[in-house]
């Protein structure tokens, strides 16, 4: 049986953490979770804790199983200029000579830009006290640095009742509430990851 296996950093150290995460990004990639279940594939997700552990677990599976469709996920961290393999070569030297580009994606800068990209969702989240108008209004927010998008984050939540951000307590439930087809028309590299994937579905 075919399947869809993706990797991804974060979650931390805690299993109760990773979790946490893997539910919350299995909401996010819910259509592409669709596309691979009408196919009656198997469907894997698995956040790894830091980005070095992704990318282990990635290159090992993807050097262990060619029948599988293996995705890995991680921040950019600093601004893109290139491919992404290419971007994550020069920046934490790793070695995709085993993989394509297909396969390695981006949540360019941080993953926190994709939440931002749904300000109504965030709005409904944290409720009272929330500060819309801290956020960058960009329509392409790639290009925003990640401490922007940090700072921003924090001041937009820092007076309602669910406190400041908290990537932790906050970042699954987020996931589990913001739209993937707003995140995609703001950050193209998330689009990028979804038609990739519905691509690499539809030619098997």
């Amino acid at each position: 049986m075919s399947s869809l296996t993706i990797y991804m950093e974060g979650g931390g150290k805690g299993n109760s953490a990773k979790a946490s995460l893997r539910q919350g990004m299995d909401m996010f990639l819910y259509p592409i979770k669709e596309a691979i279940r009408s196919k009656s594939w198997r469907w894997k997700l698995v956040p790894n804790g830091s980005r070095n552990e992704a990318f282990s677990s990635f290159k090992q599976a993807v050097l262990n199983d060619v029948t599988t469709i293996i995705i890995l996920i991680v921040d950019a961290e600093d601004p893109v200029k290139t491919s992404a393999c290419e971007h994550l070569k020069l920046r934490d030297g790793w070695d995709f000579g085993f993989t394509k580009d297909d396969n390695v994606h981006l949540m360019i800068q941080t993953m926190e830009t994709w939440l931002v990209a749904d300000t109504e969702a965030l709005s409904n989240y944290y409720g009272q006290n929330f500060k819309q108008s801290v956020l960058p209004s960009a329509n392409t927010l790639e290009t925003i640095p990640k401490a922007e998008i940090s700072q921003g984050l924090k001041r937009a939540t820092k007076a309602t009742q669910k406190g400041e951000y908290h990537k932790i307590r906050h970042a699954s439930e987020l996931l589990k509430r913001i739209d993937s087809s707003k995140v995609r028309q703001r950050c193209p590299s998330c689009d990028r990851l979804f038609n990739t994937v519905f691509q690499a579905i539809k030619k098997v």
